[in-house]
């Protein structure tokens, strides 16, 4: 039976190639190796099972045949081999044409070891131009990091749910104008309070090094806009009916059908002017505006949760401990609202101008 072709992986830095032919339990192995060929030859697991293997590779550029080794393990053969000179090959081969057993190790591609004394260097970062070529010569596409894919996929999620809550309120209204707000909540809180659990994940992600943000801020504003649906809200059925929810809603998918495009366009690195402009624009009106519609709410519910006593925990209990809900609610509204509301706008304004610059004016006498 001819020989079978292993498959060879192969990765370089500045100074070596190195080849991992993956053959188990190799035996017999006849080596033969010089300037500019490798010629391999082995009894071993492969594949195709237990065979004959064998290859032939002509290298690109003259390696060092003296300064090269081999070893044989049981689950592998490893060569390193030595450049004449130090460089970065533009492929292995001599030819263009790449066998098919031939593959980029892409583990040895993410670190470079083989100096003494020096810390490992990321091969990807400082040459990746390069590795992506090689990349996408070797699988046919770019292969994204997995976190940047999450990424993408979770703010693809929630961009398609925002989007679905704007398209049905907006079609409800120019169906039935004013009379479809009673409706609002039935219509679309259930796709609300779905992105809305989502958006803990949003917490997470700075936590965990996914983004850049800072926890806390993330986590005040999810946490703000989930107390006012699940607590305000979802708690309290008359409110369901009350004009409010329906722009109170509204304010919030316009806000989020902006800005989860833009961290799309910023994970995929296609910035567009336009989209730039809204998410750093677009809070100036709507973030008062929804501050506004959720004291609304806040502010209607009081009597509510003063006759439902929801939430309210009254003496005597096991605990000795009394909290009254709608006394929380009314000191929440008197003084820390619009602290509130000035914390929020003043670290969208920075973000704008960290992003966008000082608006400068020009006076017309000059």
């Amino acid at each position: 039976m001819a020989e079978l072709s292993p498959f060879v992986y192969w990765a370089q830095s500045e100074n070596n190639v190195t080849l991992k032919v993956d053959l188990k339990d190799v035996k017999n192995p006849d080596i033969t190796l010089d300037e500019n060929r490798l010629r391999f030859s082995a009894h071993g697991y492969g594949a195709r099972g237990q065979h004959n293997y064998g290859f032939v590779l002509d290298f690109h550029s003259s390696i060092d045949a003296e300064e090269s080794k081999f070893k044989v393990t049981d689950r592998q053969v490893e060569f390193v081999l030595k450049k004449i000179t130090n460089g970065w090959w533009p492929r292995l081969t001599a030819t263009p044409q790449k066998p098919a057993w031939l593959k980029i190790d892409f583990d040895r591609w993410k670190m470079e070891e083989d100096v003494e004394d020096e810390e490992p260097r990321d091969v990807m970062g400082d040459y990746p131009d390069l590795y992506e070529k090689l990349e996408k010569e070797e699988l046919g596409y770019r292969k994204e990091d997995l976190k940047k894919v999450y990424l993408i996929f979770y703010n693809l999620c929630q961009f398609v749910g925002f989007t679905y809550v704007l398209t049905v309120m907006t079609i409800r209204y120019f169906r039935d104008g004013p009379d479809s707000m009673e409706g609002t909540y039935e219509a679309v809180g259930g796709a609300i309070k779905f992105c809305q659990l989502m958006q803990f994940l949003e917490v997470m992600h700075p936590l965990f090094g996914y983004t850049k943000g800072q926890v806390l801020t993330s986590l005040l504003q999810t946490c703000g806009r989930a107390f006012v649906l699940f607590c305000m809200i979802e708690a309290e059925p008359r409110m369901w009916t009350k004009p409010v929810i329906f722009y109170l809603f509204f304010i919030w998918s316009l806000i989020e059908f902006v800005r989860y495009p833009f961290y799309i366009s910023q994970l995929l690195k296609m910035d567009s002017g336009l989209l730039v402009w809204l998410r750093y624009t677009m809070w100036i009106p709507l973030y008062p505006l929804g501050f506004l519609c959720e004291g609304v709410v806040m502010l209607r519910n009081i009597p509510y949760f003063e006759e439902t006593q929801r939430f309210t925990i009254s003496l005597p209990n096991s605990w000795n401990f009394t909290f009254h809900f709608p006394t929380v609610i009314r000191v929440y509204l008197l003084f820390f609202f619009f602290p509130a509301l000035y914390l929020l706008m003043s670290h969208m304004y920075k973000a704008r101008v960290k992003k966008l610059g000082p608006k400068k004016w020009k006076s017309k006498f000059n």
